[in-house]
Order: C-alpha cells, then structure tokens, then sequence
C-alpha cells in the first residue's frame, strides 16, 4: 500500500527571522538596494525542507501584521519584544507577496499567527487522510503532534541540526504525551511571548507533576501532601494559589492554537510549482536560485556531492599543452 501523502507547512515568521539573522553578515541587497538576505533564506528553507521530506504540498503560513487577537485578549502578550530592525520588518513585509508570486501557497490569517496555520493545516491534513510535517523553531507547535503529524524543529545550525519530533521522541525528550504538552507549557510559561510560568516550575517540574498526576486538574484536585511528594514544598504551595490557576487558565487560552481557519483546499497546495514562474518571481527581487528548486518544481535532483575525504576522478586526458598534442587512450583504442 502507498502511504498517505505529505503536506509541509512552514512557519514563515520564524524561519523569516532565522534567516535574517544567519546571513545578516551579507545583507544582499537587490538592484533597487532593498534587502533581500532573509527572504532568499526563507525560500532556501522551503527548498531544503522539501528536498529533505518529498512532500506532496506545501504550505506557508504568516503572522497578520495588522492585528492581534491574542494581544486583545492580554495587552502583555509579545509585548516586552524590542521594535524589529527596519531591514527585517521591510522583509517580514514582502515575504507573503513573494512567495505568492512564486507559486507557493500562502496563508496570512486575520487576527492570528503562523501557528494558527500550522494548527489547522495540520488538522485539514488529518481530515483528509494526509500526514503532516510543520517547520518551526518554536516549541509551541508541540503540542500538534500525534501520528500523523510531526515536527521538524529548527535549532541553531538550520535544517542540518534540525529534529523531526514525534510522539515518542517528544515522550522521551520531555516526559509527556503530546496530549499533556500543552500543559507543561502552561506551568513553565514562554518568556518569548512575556506569559510567565507558575512560580517554582520549570520544563522537568511541570513534567514531573503531569507524569504522576496526568493533568494539572487531577494536581489540585489530588491536595497539597500529595502534590508536595511530588514536586517539593515550595512549587507546591505555588500551586495551590489562586494566581496559579489564573496563570495556567491565562497561558492555555494564549497558547492553543486555533485549528479551524478557514485555508486553500490541500489540493491547490500540490507539487510541482512552475520552475519558471518561481525563477521570474524570485529574479524580480534580485534572487537567483536554480537547481536547489528542484524538489518544489519537480525536476532532476542534482547529484549527490563526493563524501568528505574521497578521492576526485582524475582528468580524463592530461591538460598541458605538450600532452594533449598526444593521443588520447579513447583515441589509440580506435586502433
């Protein structure tokens, strides 16, 4: 049997950023001297994604840029983050127009995030029968995983040390069930998106608490000795307090992601993209990339290069002038 096929979804925000700050040593600029580094970046992420993965379709996914539902709801939400650099932001900007342009699938939901995308790509897949891969650098998309969808996590070092997530690995590597990751995240909070944590928890508290408890719910209800056994005096009182439950019904609410926007049917999402459509687009902002795209436009991978430490072919004929007045071995085989 044929497996079920693959939809990539990328988080364009965050590998945006990742780029940007990768190759800001560059700064490539285009003719009309607009940056360009972290936008040629997110495209070779993409690439090498599918490169990696074979997938069937892709998707990418932007944060809006007008408004925040989540900062409605909780004015403090990202907002301790410094303004973005000017050349970051013009990028940030560009970015969902491009890769339009080029032929990609591209999401940019009102009010909402890149990760309200890759929930809900992630559930469209699971409804038709897909599977799923969502590439991100943020830890979030965790709590996405189950047996049909994975995670590749980008890491310092790009896709070379990236990590493809899955139930079992995130079992092993945090102590619980993709199911609970919400909730370690809930108590151990995200600085990144300035939403604290319950005093006293961290990632190995908050695990060690759910593994033995199997919610936060089942924690309070189980009264302070037991929780004390667990996680020590001082988390537990922590816990019992009335900010703690403010703090994890705070952080749940801003952390689930939506998993029922409106998207393209998968179907308008399918590989191959038109190489030259991709290559005008991509040429029109002073990108050239070619045999890279070969995985998103259904053409020819490139050879493999030699392993490190192997030895070249050598020249088929010599190269100085005296030897190739000789006759080649091809040519005296004639004879």
């Amino acid at each position: 049997m044929s497996s079920p096929p693959l939809l990539l979804v990328l988080d364009g925000n965050s590998l945006l950023h990742r780029a940007y700050h990768a190759a800001a040593t560059g700064k490539l600029l285009d003719s009309d001297d607009r940056p360009v580094w972290a936008l040629k970046g997110l495209v070779g992420y993409v690439a090498r994604a599918s490169a990696k993965l074979r997938p069937d379709a892709v998707v990418v996914g932007f944060d809006c840029s007008e408004r925040s539902t989540r900062q409605v709801d909780y004015p403090q939400y990202k907002a301790h983050r410094p303004e973005k650099a000017a050349d970051l932001s013009e990028q940030i900007t560009a970015a969902p127009d491009l890769l339009r342009e080029a032929g990609f699938c591209t999401v940019v939901p009102s009010g909402f995030e890149a990760d309200d995308v890759l929930a809900s790509a992630a559930a469209s897949a699971r409804g038709g029968g897909w599977r799923s891969v969502l590439v991100t650098s943020d830890r979030d998309a965790f709590a996405l995983i189950d047996e049909q969808t994975s995670v590749l996590r980008l890491r310092n070092g790009g896709l070379d040390e990236a990590v493809l997530m899955t139930p079992a690995s995130l079992e092993e590597l945090y102590g619980v069930t993709p199911a609970l990751y919400g909730d370690l995240a809930a108590l151990r909070g995200d600085p990144s998106d300035n939403l604290p944590g319950v005093r006293g928890f961290g990632t190995i508290l908050a695990a060690r608490l759910l593994g033995t408890f199997g919610s936060v719910e089942a924690a309070w209800a189980a009264g302070f000795d037991d929780v004390r056994a667990v996680v020590g005096e001082v988390a537990a009182r922590s816990l019992a307090t009335d900010e703690a439950r403010e703090r994890v019904a705070v952080n749940r609410r801003l952390m689930r992601m939506r998993a029922d926007l409106e998207l393209p049917p998968l179907d308008s999402a399918r590989l191959p993209l038109s190489y030259g459509v991709m290559r005008q687009a991509l040429a029109g902002r002073g990108i050239i990339l070619g045999p890279s795209l070969w995985a998103l436009t259904g053409r020819t991978p490139p050879p493999e290069p030699p392993e490190k430490g192997a030895q070249s072919e050598p020249p088929k004929y010599p190269r100085t002038v005296r030897a190739r007045r000789e006759p080649s071995p091809d040519q005296m085989a004639l004879f």
